[in-house]
């Protein structure tokens, strides 16, 4: 029986495992959900891994609180490279739990795709390893590593800590962060671009107090009316991001993301313009772009006729390689300074910042990958950006600088990660476990 005949059979038990992680509502926020769901989770991958040989998976805490699953696998040669393996078991909360047409946190099956909050990020992830080592049982040719983290959605750095901490607990030749996906079901890709960002709450106050907007407006500064200034000249009228000092004009040298493609994926309403003067990969992927997160004004039901003295707005900036946040925090915060009307006084905090991630893509682990993927989906493997940020990257290139750093996984557009109705299309889980088990195969066999 060959790898692909080996993880079709595996299939029921993958649905069956992903059930029952779904059934955890390991959500990193105990405000929204008991701890000890994520204890819970923790625990199962823990139990799961050890079934595979990882006889040493054990629990470790770190810096948030959050609970790391580590673990080690060694093989006979001691020559072979060594592979370490990532995902996490957190979820984001269910949101609106009227929006679901399924239970949120029970695995469900629609029109041939499985629907459940952390069906595709992360949990399908860590049913895709299982399944490519089951496929594998006793051969495997390569050192393995394991980190299945419990505090990813909640950004508090718990595990990014931690490998600062430890370096040499999760050295490797190559890190598989399996927290990405497909460009489509069926298309294979590996993301090699990753933004990084700059978020901050931006202030503007122009009076005492609230006044009449009868016997005062007109001469009266507006502070709501300024940040709208303020605002608006964050983008020109095509919708590109003119930041003052970021770069604007760079291509995406990648995948194309065909325009039909990415409005049907984002949702966009019909007769709504797409963004920029660039294509949609230029745009995602290789350009600044900032969105306003949130406004504090007044609400229109309970407004008064008065004019506002104060007004806030939360911005996202998402920056490119090749663009430190050292450079976009200044630019940033000059740019809104320097486009307030009428001498209002403009406070900004920064709140947080991040990296953008760059992969090197020319070493033996990307090149078994694409292979592995060729032979796994029948097409070649492309290669994407993330508009997302995956701050633990750039702690395992610092930490581990000779490290290949390759991002993959189950989810897709269709996924809807994040948002009410997740799902996974279990093709995905299948050829991408299958994926997993020929590159380890694949990389490990010439260091024999």
């Amino acid at each position: 029986m060959d790898a692909r005949e080996r993880v079709a059979k595996l299939m029921p038990q993958a649905q069956k495992e992903l059930a029952e992680l779904v059934a955890l509502r390991s959500v990193a926020d105990p405000r929204q959900f008991p701890a000890d769901e994520c204890q819970r989770a923790a625990e199962w991958v823990r139990e799961k891994f050890a079934e595979v040989g990882f006889s040493d998976a054990h629990l470790e805490e770190t810096s948030d609180g959050s609970m790391v699953v580590l673990g080690s696998r060694p093989c006979a040669d001691p020559q072979a490279p060594t592979v370490l393996l990532y995902a996490h078991y957190d979820v984001q909360p269910p949101l609106d739990d009227a929006a679901w047409h399924t239970p949120p946190f029970q695995l469900t099956e629609v029109d041939g795709r499985w629907y459940g909050r952390g069906a595709a990020d992360c949990k399908g992830n860590i049913v895709m390893h299982l399944a490519a080592l089951r496929a594998l049982g006793d051969d495997v040719p390569v050192n393995l590593k394991l980190v299945v983290e419990g505090s990813e959605e909640q950004g508090t750095g718990g595990l990014e800590t931690f490998v600062l901490d430890h370096p040499d607990l999760l050295r490797a030749d190559t890190i598989l962060v399996c927290d990405t996906g497909n460009a489509a079901v069926g298309h294979p890709a590996a993301t090699v671009s990753l933004r990084g960002m700059v978020n901050v709450v931006v202030t503007v106050e122009a009076l005492a107090s609230e006044i009449h907007s009868g016997m005062f407006g007109g001469p009266a500064p507006d502070a709501l009316a300024a940040l709208v200034a303020i605002l608006a000249s964050l983008r020109d009228g095509q919708g590109n991001t003119t930041v003052t000092g970021l770069d604007g004009s760079r291509n995406w040298m990648g995948a194309v993301y065909a325009p039909e493609q990415f409005r049907s994926d984002a949702g966009v309403l019909d007769g709504v313009s797409l963004l920029g003067d660039g294509s949609v990969s230029d745009m995602l992927w290789a350009r600044p772009a900032v969105t306003i997160l949130g406004i504090d004004a007044p609400p229109v039901v309970g407004s008064a006729a008065a004019i506002v003295p104060r007004a806030a707005a939360r911005l996202n900036l998402r920056i490119p390689p090749g663009t430190s946040p050292e450079a976009a925090e200044p630019a940033l915060i000059a740019h809104l300074q320097s486009a307030a009307p009428w001498g209002v006084k403009v406070a900004v905090e920064v709140e947080a910042t991040g990296s953008p991630f760059e992969a090197a893509t020319d070493g033996p682990a990307y090149q078994a990958m694409a292979a592995a993927m060729q032979e796994a989906f029948g097409r070649p493997m492309t290669r994407l950006g993330q508009g997302g940020s995956i701050p633990l990257c750039n702690v395992f290139e610092q930490t581990n600088p000779g490290a290949e750093i390759i991002l993959i996984g189950v989810e897709e557009p269709q996924a809807l990660i994040h948002a009410p109705n997740e799902s996974v299309d279990p093709s995905e889980i299948e050829n991408m476990a299958l994926t997993e088990a020929l590159f380890l195969a694949r990389y490990g066999a010439p260091r024999r």
